[in-house]
């Protein structure tokens, strides 16, 4: 449903991305950069030098208390209570049926706290049932989504800028970790997780501190050609990366395994968790579908909702799956989809192709994800 400007919420961060000559686009209830310029320039950044987003419509959840370890077991399909002080994990918020509520990562801060960042369009969501799962004493759940901000740098070139900013210390944060750092005399958790397949921080700040730490980081930035970027080339970034998107490759009607990431979902923790009767069940029968990655060999673009064929001799073609998420790569300049499909269709001699304004056009099945970073 359509939402004017005025019923939109706007981001610590709303006001400096003006003055930047932001476009912006209603998402999730937030009114969020769409681009500053253009959305390929801003790729192109990030894949090369450095790109800098916000983030602060996505939310920030936090489980406190000496039973958030065991709270947090029961409610994700992941092992919680495993994951060390400072460290950080990706999981899944399931319900009874496996299906999939809602992708997160979640991060240990101390023993009995855990900062959880969920997509924006089910915070509520995350929300209601986390606090319902986690009920009782000795676990507490708290919103602090509109009182902080979320400030992502990604590219090769990300790591410097950060050490800019905050000293050696970031240096000392590895992939999937996160600490208590310094920024300007501003407190401030930053991790290195990431959703571009670059090397990525995110900075999570007071709202009040958002402005000055944001151009803090655009004046370090300078040096490494670190540019503002907005969410539509965040999109083209994670297609590449074959990273999915709750509402496109993940929802309810789907389970981690149809996604091809079952590996999420831990059965040997110790105690039950929401979901694990329909999961367990799923393992062994096999997805019923998976997701694959579809190169075009055109220029015309496979799009959400597009059907997918099998190609047959004689000019036959039978519906086999759909593209879940599709766009013109950027870097190898060819069309790129990410697509569920019958597993019957992903063969060494499968013919697919996907059904575009009733044209069928010829695709690849290529292997996740489309494009890697050197290391």
């Amino acid at each position: 449903m359509h939402q004017s400007p005025t019923t939109l919420l706007h981001p610590p961060l709303h006001a400096a991305h003006a003055e930047l000559g932001a476009r912006f686009t209603g998402f999730a209830g937030w009114a969020m950069p769409l681009r500053y310029g253009s959305e390929t320039a801003e790729h192109r950044a990030v894949r090369e030098r450095a790109g800098l987003f916000d983030l602060s419509h996505m939310g920030q959840l936090e489980v406190s208390g000496p039973q958030a370890p065991a709270a947090l077991d029961h409610a994700l399909v992941g092992h919680l209570s495993a994951v060390p002080v400072g460290r950080a994990r990706y999981t899944m918020l399931c319900d009874e049926t496996g299906g999939v509520l809602d992708d997160l990562v979640a991060y240990r801060l101390a023993a009995d706290r855990y900062l959880l960042v969920t997509n924006a369009v089910n915070t509520g969501t995350a929300l209601a049932e986390l606090r319902a799962r986690c009920a009782g004493p000795g676990a507490t759940v708290t919103d602090h989504t509109t009182e902080r901000a979320i400030i992502a740098v990604q590219g090769p070139r990300a790591a410097d800028t950060v050490e800019a900013v905050v000293g050696a210390e970031s240096t000392r944060l590895g992939y999937y970790t996160a600490a208590d750092l310094d920024v300007g005399g501003r407190p401030a958790v930053v991790a290195r997780t990431g959703y571009t397949g670059e090397d990525g921080f995110e900075f999570f700040v007071r709202a009040a501190d958002a402005v000055d730490t944001w151009r803090e980081l655009i004046a370090a930035g300078a040096a490494y050609g670190l540019t503002p970027a907005g969410l539509a080339c965040r999109d083209t970034l994670r297609i590449e990366a074959g990273m999915p998107l709750y509402g496109f490759e993940l929802h309810r009607g789907v389970t981690p395994f149809e996604a091809g990431l079952g590996r999420v979902v831990s059965f040997t923790k110790p105690g039950d968790f929401v979901g694990r009767a329909a999961l367990a069940e799923r393992r062994d029968t096999g997805a019923a579908t998976v997701l694959v990655g579809l190169t075009g060999t055109g220029r015309r673009v496979p799009r959400t909702g597009h059907p997918v064929v099998a190609l047959a001799d004689g000019g036959t073609a039978e519906p086999v799956g759909v593209v879940t998420s599709g766009a013109l790569s950027p870097v190898l300049n060819r069309p790129v989809a990410l697509a569920r499909v019958h597993p019957d269709a992903v063969g060494a001699r499968s013919r697919l192709g996907v059904v575009i304004r009733g044209d069928t056009e010829p695709v690849e099945i290529t292997r996740l994800p489309f494009y890697r970073r050197a290391r």
